[in-house]
C-alpha cells in the first residue's frame, strides 16, 4: 500500500510541537522500521538523524507542519523556493511548515532521506484552503460512485487480486498506521479510505500486465479517474492535517 511519510511527519510533529504527543511516541510513529536522515536543515552542515531534526524544528520555532500532495497542474500550498517544486512533484508529497519544507525520498528499502528547504527567504504563501473532514468525506464518496463503472470496466481483479480486498475494507483502520490520541474518528476513517483508494488508483492507472493499452485508451482511463484521484488527495490532506479541537 502506498506510504505517506510526509503525512506522518506532518501529523505527529504537529502533535508533538503542540504538546499532544510525547517525543518518543512521535519518533516511533514517524520512523517505523526505516532509518531517517535529514539534509539541508538550517544550522546543520551534514545529514542528521530524525530525532535531531525534530529538536531542530522546535528550535526553529515551527508550530505545525502541513501535508501537501502536489500533482502536475496543482501545486497549491508549495512555497516558491528554488528546487522545491520539481522534487515535490517527483515524490508527490511534502511536509510544509513556516520555516522549512521537507520532502521524503526512499534510498533503498531501509533508508528514508528528507531534503529540507529553508523558507526564510520565500515569498509569503498562505496555506491552501482545506475543506472540513465531512466535506472531504462526502466528496470522496461521490467521486467513488462516479468512478465505480470505470474501475469495473478495467477488470483490475484479473491482474491484481488484492483489489477486491482493498475495496471491501475501505472503512477499516489501516494496519500499522498509528495516530495521536484524540484524533477525530472521521479522520481515522477518511485516512483508511484514502490510503486504500490511493493503492487502487496506483493499480488502475498502470497498464495491465501483458495488456495492449493504446495511448487513447490510457488517456480516456486517466481522464475518467482524475476526479477520484483529486478527491483521494484532498481526503488524505484533510485527514493528516486535522488538529483536534
Amino acid at each position: 500500500m502506498q506510504d505517506f511519510p510526509a503525512g506522518r511527519l506532518a501529523l505527529w510533529a504537529t502533535a508533538w510541537l503542540g504538546g499532544r504527543a510525547s517525543y518518543d511516541e512521535t519518533l516511533d510513529a514517524i520512523t517505523g522500521d526505516a532509518a531517517h536522515r535529514v539534509t539541508g536543515l538550517p544550522g546543520t552542515a551534514a545529514a542528521v538523524p530524525l530525532h535531531e531534526a525534530l529538536s531542530a524544528l522546535r528550535g526553529l520555532g515551527e508550530r505545525r507542519l502541513r501535508l501537501v500532495l502536489p500533482a502536475p497542474g496543482d501545486v497549491r500550498g508549495l512555497p516558491a523556493v528554488p528546487g522545491l517544486a520539481p522534487l515535490a512533484l517527483e515524490t508527490g508529497q511534502v511536509a510544509v511548515g513556516e520555516r522549512v519544507a521537507l520532502v521524503p525520498e526512499p534510498i533503498g528499502s531501509e533508508v528514508l532521506q528528507w531534503t529540507a528547504f529553508p523558507l526564510d527567504d520565500a515569498p509569503a504563501t498562505p496555506p491552501p484552503v482545506e475543506g472540513t473532514l465531512r466535506a472531504a468525506s462526502g466528496a470522496l464518496d461521490l467521486a467513488m460512485v462516479d468512478a465505480a463503472r470505470t474501475l469495473a470496466e478495467l477488470d483490475l481483479a484479473r491482474w491484481h487480486p488484492e483489489v477486491p480486498a482493498l475495496l471491501a475494507d475501505l472503512g477499516r483502520p489501516v494496519r500499522g498506521v498509528t495516530l495521536p490520541d484524540g484524533t477525530d474518528a472521521l479522520a481515522l476513517s477518511l485516512l483508511a479510505r484514502g490510503m486504500r483508494l490511493a493503492a487502487v488508483l496506483d493499480l488502475a492507472l498502470a497498464d495491465a500486465p501483458g495488456g495492449a493499452v493504446t495511448h487513447r485508451q490510457a488517456a480516456a482511463r486517466d481522464e475518467a479517474l482524475r476526479p477520484l484521484s483529486a478527491a483521494v488527495r484532498e481526503a488524505l490532506v484533510a485527514a493528516y492535517n486535522d488538529i483536534p479541537r
